[in-house]
């Protein structure tokens, strides 16, 4: 392992004699300067200004749902897999999708996690139980199944380059008996709240990536984590703001910060880096949402109040601008033919286009919100956010 000293941490020798890293208690010793209050002020701002959008939104559990895909599809990216938001948007109203299965099968079981992980909070605190829950449904039928879902490892990981072993990893997280120590450190520093939100949140996310408790699926266990704190600690109504988009879109000063923490002990430069993901996310995220917004308001009027059918499919294209006249009639209780006369109409309108060939099972696609959740995710600088 490369980290020989730490103030983040102690190296312990193993019994085959390879070394590990094992991260101290949180919370960490670190000095606030103006430039930390500064950003920290910067993202309660926007993270505020994301929380009254989500209050206020007309349909939030419909939007929402696309954004929670488009974090399922970037937080597995990280991780290597390939599909894309609209295949997993395709699949899920019901259109085939060419991808590979084991790809779409990974990016679903986050969202099913994800889910799972939220309903449990309204009765059930963070915790490793939960954490724990959650694992075993991310990595169910996955290709990490071998891994031991919604266990503990008992055995040691690593992580290095292809082909490096415990002996020349780039990093090897604690051995199993002192694992298992540090988790309930972590399980006790989850509930703490004398810290302000945020840093809690970004000391978590690190602290458990430091751990890694998985055989597998560690990465995007930490990733939902954020997510879950955010909401727990009522800092966002409803789960729509996700970091992941920045973490794949700076993958390796990611993956550098985690490092850097634990060979130097730089907690400044990592919570200056997550909190300008938080406030760079939630500008990007309050940018889509408000032009989502604008084009089901345009479209609502050009139908009119008449046609209350065709409103309500305008309402599931928030939810997935791709849509059939089966998967729209089973999920607004009506006939097949009352839908497809009204996709038909959204057709004529423009709103609409057919993606298949042929007159049989036809899907169609809302491709002016589809763009607006593919595109690429903008990076604001610190000059920009500075600025709002």
């Amino acid at each position: 392992m490369n980290i020989k000293e730490s103030p983040s941490g102690k190296i312990v020798k193993a019994g085959t004699g390879y070394e590990a890293f094992v991260p101290n208690p949180l919370p960490p010793t670190f000095e606030w300067n103006d430039l930390l209050v500064s950003a920290l002020s910067r993202a309660d701002h926007v993270l505020g200004m994301l929380a009254r959008e989500g209050v206020i939104l007309p349909n939030p559990h419909l939007l929402i749902r696309p954004f929670v895909a488009r974090e399922a599809v970037l937080s597995s990216k990280i991780e290597g897999t390939r599909s894309s938001l609209g295949e997993i948007l395709a699949q899920d109203a019901g259109i085939q999708v060419d991808q590979n299965q084991a790809d779409l099968q990974e990016v679903n079981n986050y969202i099913v996690a994800l889910d799972y992980g939220l309903k449990r909070l309204e009765y059930l605190p963070l915790s490793l139980r939960l954490i724990r829950e959650m694992h075993a449904k991310l990595m169910q039928g996955a290709r990490g199944a071998h891994a031991t879902p919604g266990e503990f490892r008992k055995s040691q990981n690593w992580i290095g380059a292809p082909g490096t072993t415990l002996f020349n990893a780039h990093y090897v997280p604690p051995p199993p008996a002192e694992m298992m120590q540090c988790l309930g450190s972590f399980e006790h520093f989850l509930h703490d709240r004398t810290l302000p939100p945020l840093i809690h949140v970004a000391l978590c996310h690190y602290h458990f990536e430091a751990i890694h408790p998985f055989l597998d699926g560690n990465g995007r266990i930490g990733r939902l984590l954020i997510i879950l704190l955010l909401v727990e600690r009522k800092i966002l109504p409803s789960p729509i703001l996700y970091l992941s988009a920045f973490f794949e879109k700076t993958r390796g000063e990611y993956y550098q910060q985690l490092y850097n923490v634990s060979s130097e002990g730089s907690w400044q430069e990592w919570f200056l880096y997550f909190l300008h993901d938080v406030t760079s996310q939630s500008i990007d995220v309050l940018s889509r949402v408000e032009r989502i917004n604008a084009l089901l308001a345009e479209w609502e009027a050009k139908i009119g109040s008449a046609d209350r059918t065709t409103h309500d499919i305008i309402k599931q294209l928030a939810r997935n601008p791709y849509c059939t006249a089966k998967k729209v009639a089973a999920t607004l209780d009506i006939a097949f033919t009352t839908a497809q006369r009204g996709i038909s109409k959204l057709e004529d309108l423009g709103i609409v286009e057919q993606i298949s060939e042929g007159k049989r099972d036809r899907a169609y696609c809302a491709t002016a919100i589809l763009n607006i959740l593919e595109e690429q995710t903008k990076i604001v600088s610190y000059i920009e956010n500075s600025n709002r």
